[in-house]
């Protein structure tokens, strides 16, 4: 190497690193760095404080945090007068001098007491062990529930709907404490490291978005549970090697593909005490699934979602609460996966509820008798139903959220019960994502709404005139830093890569963008069906981390390829089903084929992809199966090889490993990455209990066996997060910035 090109190269490291914020000398307002966004709170949006709606009327409590601690204090809508049920002085406990630290709270139904829930330990990524205080409004009275049950030991507590009972779980058993006397029974006995009554395994919990395992009956009367018997579900060892001079070891029972899953059923018991009834559910309950479990309105049956392994088969029983015997009442079934329909919203004094379809090409609701032989149309037209938010059954309509013709954006609409009216309700000048959080009389909602530029807006709206009651927070602050910046500028596109397939996009291009020159790409990636990446939503630090390298002379992309979640119809969803990791890869290779043809801007010899979980997946999928198109990829958190994935989610789009051999070979990265021929950064956190690091560690051995250099990270004991302890999200995105200006170096040519 000459002497002027080795000068040359200095120089331009040295003025990257300057660009990258490692080497700045003064602060510019105008420009993003590492440490503005990931090392100091200038970009953090403005809190929401928790808020519950009051039972009645037009009215909500929230939990507002002051230099004194919090307070609990209760809005009324129609005049705007607030009231405080409790502050900072009323939380201190018997003996203590500080108030509760107060992570959330739930009013009782006919809001007299609040259950206050403290001292949260996280388990999984969704399960928290806690402690649990009932304070009464009327009488100022703080007491610690849970009886004499260990510190942080009680998990979803829960108040009875007439208010007088709480139950909860300890140590895998169910227990009820009598408010009055605060007496405590416990109603199961037999949990234990293998029985877990009223909470669930890992894979429920991860892939059926499970938490609490048992509901009250609406007369408060009694407790449906699931008990799970995970006897013979394999281990997976998670090993801590910084807790000290030997290795701490965290075991988990976790199903992996093909492997034995946890047999689940439903019981019955008494909130006195007493034998539980066993609801009766055909087949094997290892071969099956209990999704979902709602009580009917008159108390008297359980509706419980029962899915096959395949979960190609839904099938919806009604048993009765006293002999256990069930009965099918409406089945829904696909040649390829059905969804769970999240919750039964029963109306007509429980003779109807609403169910989710996807049986006629796209999501829509019905209105189905209880007997399961009649069924309405709700919502007629070419679009999908997202969720549903609210019935409003005094007035005859449906809330629900959509975005026909335009997948990107999230609206709210209704449908009237009679079918003949779906009218939206998002005001037409506003664009971009809404979500709605409603009162139990659909009178009043909480709307928050953001665009891919715009931070979140939050506000109480009066319905269905839309018409703004109180703003919660309007992140200014944020928006004038974000005025400050030299922004890049933001576009929306579908790209045609024919056979009639149109895949949505968006593009952040630098500042001073010129066409006539190249920029090198980023590609942010996902790619798998649990996810959308081309949404017109904020999406904090990772999107100001994008705006940072388009100021540094990256274009930014991402697009979404067909078997994403996206509101495109059945066809659309479950095209990728058997082929997870093959359609995907090719669909995004495609996209970026055409973008190089039609935008000469972007140049074809400096493209990068990157992406996290199913997306690391599909980063390792795109250098290895497209080499000739991607030279660089960093791929965080992968499953490398999807037979070491857990049971219900791989399953359910991929199928049996016995029946798509082919599929789940050709899918998985691991197979492909004797063609490794650009530059490939892994990145893992050792404690991740979603997506193994095991799985790393035998594609770095795959990759070794065919001599192929890479660069690879291991962040200790980190969660699939990887944000743990101190500095871990400043240092990971800092080593993202750098292997990628180093291997794609950035600005135009």
């Amino acid at each position: 190497m000459n002497a002027a090109r080795l000068l040359v190269m200095t120089l331009a490291l040295f003025a990257a690193s300057v660009q990258l914020g490692f080497s700045q000398s003064k602060a510019d307002s105008s420009q993003l760095t590492l440490d503005r966004i990931f090392a100091s709170a200038e970009f953090d949006g403005e809190p929401v404080d928790a808020r519950q709606w009051a039972p009645r009327g037009s009215a909500w409590v929230v939990l507002e945090r002051g230099s004194k601690g919090v307070s609990l204090v209760h809005h009324n809508a129609a005049n705007g007068e607030t009231e405080v049920l409790g502050s900072a002085r009323q939380f201190v406990p018997p003996g203590k001098n500080a108030p509760l630290a107060i992570e959330r709270f739930t009013l009782s139904a006919d809001g007299s007491r609040v259950l206050l829930f403290t001292n949260g330990q996280r388990i999984w990524r969704r399960s928290i062990r806690g402690d649990y205080w009932l304070y009464d409004i009327a009488s100022r009275d703080l007491r610690k529930l849970g009886g004499n049950a260990p510190p942080s030991s009680l998990m979803h507590g829960k108040l009875s709907p007439d208010g007088n009972r709480f139950c909860y779980v300890s140590n895998n058993n169910i227990f009820v404490q009598d408010l009055r006397d605060l007496s405590v029974s416990q109603l199961t006995k037999d949990g234990s490291e293998t029985c877990l009554n009223g909470v669930f395994d890992w894979a429920y919990e991860e892939e059926f978005e499970l938490v609490s395992g048992f509901r009250w009956s609406p007369d408060s009367q009694r407790i449906a549970y699931w008990q799970l018997d995970t006897s013979g579900v394999r281990e997976f060892h998670l090993v801590d090697n910084t807790a000290g001079s030997y290795a701490k070891i965290t075991s988990i029972r976790y199903p992996k593909v093909g492997e034995k899953n946890s047999a689940a059923r439903v019981g019955v018991v008494s909130a006195n005490g007493g034998e539980t009834q066993w609801l009766k559910a055909p087949g094997d309950p290892r071969e099956h699934y209990i999704a979902r479990i709602n009580w009917t309105l008159d108390a008297k049956e359980i509706a419980f979602q029962q899915l096959n392994r395949l979960q190609n088969t839904n099938i919806l029983f009604l048993a009765d609460i006293r002999t256990g015997e069930s009965r099918p009442i409406y089945t829904e079934k696909d040649r390829a996966w059905v969804d769970v329909d999240k919750d039964l919203h029963w109306i007509a004094d429980g003779q109807k509820f609403v169910w989710l379809s996807e049986k006629d090409g796209w999501r829509r609701a019905y209105f189905i008798s209880r007997s399961g032989t009649v069924e309405k149309l709700l919502t007629p037209g070419d679009f999908d139903v997202i969720s549903i938010e609210a019935i409003d059954e005094k007035n005859g309509w449906l809330y629900f959220i959509a975005a026909p013709g335009q997948p990107t954006q999230r609206y709210l609409y209704r449908a009237s019960f009679d079918g003949k009216a779906v009218v939206r309700v998002t005001p037409a000048d506003q664009r971009g994502t809404h979500s709605y959080q409603f009162s139990p009389d659909s009178q009043l909602a909480v709307h928050s709404f953001s665009t891919f530029d715009q931070p979140p807006v939050t506000q109480i709206v009066s319905l269905p005139d839309h018409k703004r009651v109180k703003v919660l927070a309007e992140n200014k602050k944020l928006t004038e830093k974000l005025a400050a910046l030299k922004r890049p500028s933001t576009e929306f596109l579908r790209i045609d890569i024919g056979n009639d397939i149109q895949l949505d996009a968006w593009c952040i291009k630098p500042p001073e963008f010129d066409p006539a020159k190249k920029y090198p790409v980023l590609v942010w990636v996902y790619g798998e069906p649990a996810g959308q990446t081309v949404r017109d939503s904020w999406s904090g630090k990772r999107h100001l981390w994008h705006m940072m390298l388009a100021q540094q002379g990256y274009i930014v992309l991402s697009i979404d390829n067909r078997g994403t979640d996206v509101p495109r119809g059945r066809e659309w969803r479950k095209s990728i089903y058997r082929q997870v990791g093959i359609l995907a890869a090719e669909d995004q290779a495609a996209a970026l084929r055409v973008l190089l043809k039609q935008r000469p801007y972007l140049d074809a010899q400096r493209i990068a992809i990157w992406g996290w979980s199913g997306g690391g997946s599909m980063s390792l999928n795109a250098i290895f199966r497209h080499g000739d198109l991607y030279q660089t990829a960093m791929s965080i958190a992968p499953v490398a090889n999807q037979r070491h994935y857990d049971s219900i989610y791989q399953e359910r789009y991929m199928g049996m490993p016995g029946d798509n051999a082919k599929g789940y070979r050709d899918g998985s990265p691991i197979t492909h990455a004797h063609k490794l021929r650009g530059n490939l950064l892994l990145v893992h956190g050792t404690g991740d209990d979603n997506c193994h690091y095991l799985g790393t560690e035998t594609l770095i051995d795959e990759l070794i066996a065919h001599n192929k250099q890479f660069s690879m990270f291991a962040y200790p004991n980190r969660s699939h997060s990887i944000s743990e302890g101190a500095n871990t999200t400043r240092h990971l995105y800092g080593l993202l910035t750098r292997f990628l200006n180093q291997h794609t170096p950035a600005g135009p040519r």
